[in-house]
This record gives C-alpha cells, structure tokens and sequence, in this order.
C-alpha cells in the first residue's frame, strides 16, 4: 500500500500515555484510509493534525485507489487493519448491503440534521462532493474544448487522453461522446445496446488512451505532456493551478458529480476514536477550511454560509457546475459494477 505515513501529536501528552490510550482503544492506532494526493494532503492539514494535536492521540494514514474487491478480501481474509475508509457512492452502498461496515450512529457525530440530506446514509457520511471533469492545458493547446465529444477528436485535439481505469465514468463518458443526452446516460447504459454502444465508441479511442488510476496522475501527465485531455477530479486540477502555477482548464459541461463518505470497517476496535473524529471533521467551519484548501463541495449543514461567494462558484456543488452535471447513479452501479467491471476487463485485455 502507497503512502503510509505515522503522525504523532505530542502536545499535552507523553508518548507513553499515547500509547497506552492507543491499547485502551484496541491494541492499535486509528487507521484513515483516503484518496491521496492533493486531496489528502488537505484533509491532512485541515483535519488530521488538529485532531490529533485537539486530542493527544496519534492516527496512522493511508491512501488507496478504490475497488470492491479490496475491501470484501480485507473482510474476508481477516486481515484488515483499515477503521476509517473514504468510499465512492456506490461502494457505500455495495458495502452495506454486504456487510462490510459499521452502522453509522449519527448521534455520535452531531445527527443528521448537522449534515446536507445528501450526506446521510445509515453506513456511511459524506465527505465531500466532487467532480470528474475534461481538463486541457492551456500552455500547450490553445484551442478549448468543449464537451466530451471533443475527447475523441484526434483530428483537433491530437495526443492521448487519460481516462480513468474502470467502467464507472469511462462508459458514461463513451455515451456522452456519442451524443446521448444527459438525461438519457443511464436508461441507455441499463440495456445491452447501449453497453455495446459505449464500448463501441471507445474502441475507436484504443490506442490513444493512458489509463489512470490515481486521482494525482491527470494533472502531472498534463503538466508533462504525456497526454492532451484528461478526465480528471476538478479539485486536483484546481490544486494544480493554484499550489504548482499550472494553467489547465476546466470544461464543466457534461461533468460527472459524486459524493465521497466515510465509513467505519465491520469490526473495527477503534470505533469509538472513528467517531470522534467524524464529529470533530463534520463541523462546519472545518469543512469550509477543507473547501478553502482544495474546491471540493462541502456536506455539513452551514458549512456553504462561510464561503465566499467567488470560491462556491468553483465548487461542483454550484448551481452553475450541478445544471451542466450528470449526477453519477450510485444505485446504478451497485446493480451492475461487478458484470461491467469483468467485461471492461474483458475488453481491455483486447
């Protein structure tokens, strides 16, 4: 697993008191499990060190990219040491239905009413909303463009494209390009046609393709030129822009909106420290820090208030981004992410 990192907040504790609380708690440290990259460098500085530092406790990081898969044989091989987990939609509620995570007890972390209605799930809160959005760089292509018709255009906009390693984003991308309307993605996506439809459309994208599968990756291979267009979570490229001077452009149109929530692992000893730290991360004015630090949608009730108005019309929660949008159907693909998922491997493998 990349990334694992160890932060001990001593301030107000001995690191032998740390460490018996650490054993009082479940033999072990406070496990968080996030998406990497800028995003988690955010989280870690808006919420994982005052935590710590608020608390005398330690907490031990890691990152991951996603997958069904990875969870269920954590769970089943009885080898997991994950307590809190950043999730997508429709692993949530894979998740829930299996089995694999705590019921959330939202009386521990402020109650529902302390978060949007979106957020509230009873596996899981949300965490933040984002985007997957067509990203160009600007100090290389000076023409725009406009939809994600225009990521198949080889004629215009010669180079690779990165896409996102998966059927989820990928096929609906594939729908959009070939002119299915918004509306329409899903019904279309439901029916053997339009499955057929969508591989269709990217087999004449093959070769060109450089698939991703880290949210941090997008924003270097545009920096360094190893592709033209990207599919791309809006507050990377953002983060780019703004914390490594990079010029990319955002095209919302047709962009594809999702919520990250938290869970807590089944069987997790740290129950207990993975609720506090909900509650102490679902407060408002800490979340409107996050959305300061990288332009994410915000979840806690109140949190929107104490955002200047310039920076929440970056957010994909904007009324302006949300009109453009297709909101990803998360019941969707807790029905059909595991037969999509073996023939997108299928095809792959060519």
């Amino acid at each position: 697993m990349r990334g694992r990192r160890d932060w001990l907040a001593v301030l107000g504790a001995t690191p032998l008191a740390a460490a018996a609380r650490g054993h009082a708690q479940g033999l072990r440290d406070l496990t968080v499990v996030s998406w990497g990259g800028a995003y988690q460098d955010a989280q870690r500085d808006v919420f994982f060190r005052p935590w710590m530092t608020a608390r005398g406790a330690r907490m031990l990081e890691e990152n991951w990219d996603g997958g069904m898969d990875v969870l269920r044989t954590r769970m089943r091989d009885g080898v997991n040491n994950w307590d809190l987990v950043q999730v997508e939609g429709d692993h949530l509620l894979i998740g829930c239905r299996e089995e694999l995570f705590e019921p959330m007890d939202w009386d521990a972390i402020g109650g529902r009413d302390a978060y949007v209605p979106e957020a509230v799930h009873p596996c899981g809160v949300g965490a933040a909303r984002y985007a997957f959005i067509l990203a160009w760089d600007r100090a290389r292509h000076s023409e725009a463009p406009a939809g994600w018709a225009d990521l198949f255009d080889l004629a215009r906009f010669p180079g690779k494209r990165a896409l996102r390693r998966g059927p989820k984003t990928t096929l609906e991308i594939a729908l959009m390009a070939d002119g299915v309307p918004v509306a329409d993605v899903y019904a279309r996506l439901a029916t053997q046609r339009g499955q057929d439809q969508a591989f269709r459309k990217l087999d004449g994208l093959r070769a060109e393709i450089a698939w991703w599968e880290r949210g941090s990756q997008p924003p270097l291979w545009l920096a360094n030129g190893e592709v033209a267009l990207a599919c791309a979570y809006n507050g990377r490229i953002s983060a780019a822009n703004l914390r490594d001077g990079r010029d990319f452009g955002i095209v919302w149109q047709q962009n594809l909106a999702g919520m990250g929530s938290w869970v807590i692992m089944r069987g997790s000893p740290n129950k207990a420290q993975a609720l506090d730290f909900l509650y102490f991360a679902g407060q408002a004015e800490a979340q409107a820090r996050l959305a300061r630090t990288i332009p994410y949608g915000v979840t806690a009730a109140g949190a929107a208030a104490l955002l200047p108005a310039p920076l929440l019309a970056q957010l994909p929660s904007a009324p302006a981004q949300a009109a453009l949008a297709l909101r990803l159907d998360e019941e969707f693909w807790q029905r059909h992410l595991d037969p999509l998922t073996r023939r997108f491997s299928a095809w792959l493998r060519g």
